[in-house]
């Protein structure tokens, strides 16, 4: 009977960890190969652009112009003209407005130059930051005090409506600018009933007792922080659908501060559709008309400056809204047809049920900045119609003003209502040639410094130095691999400053080894030995002075933003990828080469 040997095999890897090593880096250097190719200048015409043309026709078209076309693309219904110079991308633009019904989901930005096999495997350039590839950055102000002012109206209005309903004679409900919402009685026997109702009914609410036979309510002291934090957290799920619906991609949304949003738009390089639909805060509003001079009525305004008398609550808001497109109605006047949310459309339908052969009135808000900047709002009534028949979620108004204004109306209606109003307070534009000179400046201070080091390594270590450089390019072709696959990853110009110290901790990690190897050596052991126990005695050192970085990257990523977190991204990543490179793949390289070398005359 064969006995089992317990002797370890010296410097020895199976064959599927060579195989999942080679596979590894033939993956990271595909993904990373679009990068070098760069992008090409490119026109982005949005699934809902409506466009009319086929790509053969929209070829002959742009081509009969002396517009040079490198190939056009089409994928879920959105098309992607390739320019071959980008100083014809304006003049492009220009000529595709006329081949479109909405001109706003025309878009000029970038695409990759890479080949179309390559890019039909999936693999594409990494996604560049706006100081690397130019565009633009609009800092937002979300103002919360209307959002207040909406709940202390609401407020309001329940306690007077429940007074009513209890009849209580001589209970009045007042908002105070100061105090809050005060409520005085003629004398304490109601006190009870209505703290009562703000307990059942506003959990959210603080009631406290006046001196004069009043009751003070206002939000608890933790609840108005709430509700701007939610409120910001909404506006930021609306401009990312904002953005989305302008067709422009790699788009970073970010909260900035307590009530601020941070927009970049990188390869954006035509800001002015960005910035209208961005900036406007639009919403609409369903009002039931009131006789002129009705005591329960609030007075608006239309477009002729005329009063409309209507009720004060609407019968229903935007944010019920879910699909909005402008079209020419029957008589060729534009109209935007609005589809209603399910509850929306339960309300409208009972609404206009009950209401048939009555007017409606439909109104538009804006809110803006004045000279103090403070936020105004201005309220607009649009239409107001004879309810014909009972409606369902889906309906159209008019009044919007020409087909553009009914198309931009949709568009910021389609893309949602702001709870709060916004307005930009820093705009930033990056151009795409000063984000040229960023990456030529980047990637030539990388490129020294991995020459340097290459040259370092090869000389200081001579029979082990090719292993670290091989080692080494390795690293990088992984790193930009996997920038390139994990989505929502960017490159920035502090990431590139990330990408130059991760090329010092790929070769600290093979200096630390070498360093072992060679004091293995010095106590007499074989080169085979040295190498075996070098790498063992070396793990340790590493993974604890490489935790220690990884924990301040994640905690630069967590909490910082921006060039930040492109800096921290490109540090952790890299710090994973040295480990691999630095102790597995130098280990494979080492065993199948010296791993049988029992020499102790060798020289590292």
């Amino acid at each position: 009977m064969r006995k089992r040997s317990n002797n370890k095999v010296l410097n020895h890897y199976s064959v599927w960890k060579y195989v999942v090593l080679v596979i590894t880096f033939i993956i990271m250097l595909f993904s990373a190969l679009p990068t070098l190719y760069g992008e090409d200048a490119a026109i982005q015409i949005g699934a809902k652009a409506g466009l009319n043309l086929t790509p053969q026709a929209l070829n002959r078209v742009l081509t009969d112009e002396g517009i040079q076309v490198k190939r056009i693309t089409q994928a879920e219904g959105e098309t992607v003209v390739v320019l071959e110079q980008e100083t014809q991308q304006s003049q492009a633009k220009a000529l595709l407005n006329n081949a479109v019904e909405d001109d706003s989901q025309l878009t000029l930005s970038l695409a990759p130059a890479a080949p179309d096999w390559l890019l039909s495997m999936g693999f594409t350039p990494i996604k560049l930051g706006l100081d690397l590839r130019g565009g633009v950055q609009f800092l937002l102000d979300v103002e919360v005090e209307p959002v207040y002012q909406l709940h202390y109206d609401a407020f309001v209005d329940s306690v007077r409506q429940f007074t009513r309903m209890q009849g209580l004679n001589g209970v009045s409900v007042r908002l105070d600018s100061e105090a809050g919402v005060v409520i005085t009685m003629p004398d304490t026997s109601h006190r009870g009933d209505i703290r009562q109702f703000i307990k059942t009914n506003y959990p959210i609410w603080q009631v406290t007792n006046l001196e004069n036979r009043s009751l003070k309510a206002d939000f608890k002291p933790d609840e108005k922080v709430k509700i701007r934090d939610l409120t910001v957290k909404q506006n930021l799920q609306i401009m990312r659908s904002r953005i989305e619906q302008l067709g422009i991609t790699e788009a970073l949304v970010q909260r900035q501060g307590e009530h601020r949003i941070r927009i970049e738009l990188p390869g954006v390089q035509d800001p002015a559709a960005a910035k209208s639909v961005i900036g406007a805060t639009a919403s609409l509003a369903f009002y039931e008309v009131k006789d002129a001079g009705s005591v329960n009525a609030k007075i608006l305004k239309d477009k002729s400056e005329l009063p409309v008398y209507v009720a004060r609550k609407p019968v229903l808001g935007g944010e019920h809204i879910v699909d909005a497109r402008a079209s020419l109605g029957e008589m060729g006047m534009p109209e935007v047809v609005i589809h209603l949310d399910r509850a929306g459309g339960k309300v409208m339908s009972d609404f206009s049920r009950d209401n048939i052969g009555k007017p409606m009135a439909t109104s538009y808000s804006e809110y803006s900045r004045d000279e103090q900047g403070k936020v105004t709002q201005s309220t607009e009534v649009i239409s107001v119609a004879t309810i014909q028949s009972q409606l369902g979620d889906r309906f159209s108004i008019t009044g919007a003003g020409d087909y553009s204004q009914a198309q931009q109306l949709a568009l910021l209606l389609r893309a949602g209502s702001m709870t709060a109003p916004v307005t930009i307070v820093e705009e930033r534009t990056i151009g795409p040639s000063l984000g040229a000179e960023n990456i030529t400046n980047g990637f030539s201070a990388l490129g020294l410094g991995m020459a340097m080091t290459l040259l370092f390594m090869g000389l200081w270590y001579r029979r082990l130095g090719w292993v670290a450089n091989v080692a080494l390019i390795a690293n990088m072709v992984i790193l930009f691999g996997l920038l390139a696959l994990i989505p929502g990853a960017v490159l920035t110009l502090p990431g590139i400053a990330g990408l130059v110290l991760t090329v010092g901790m790929a070769v600290d990690t093979n200096v630390l080894i070498f360093e072992r190897i060679k004091d293995k050596l010095k106590e007499g052991r074989g080169f085979a030995h040295a190498i075996d126990r070098g790498f063992d005695s070396a793990i340790s050192t590493i993974f604890d002075a490489n935790f220690t970085t990884m924990i301040t990257a994640v905690v630069l990523y967590s909490i910082g933003n921006g060039p930040i977190q492109g800096f921290a991204l490109t540090l952790g990543l890299g710090l994973l990828t040295s480990m691999f490179t630095g102790i597995f793949a130098s280990r494979a390289l080492i065993n199948w080469v010296y791993g049988r070398d029992f020499s102790r005359d060798v020289k590292v």
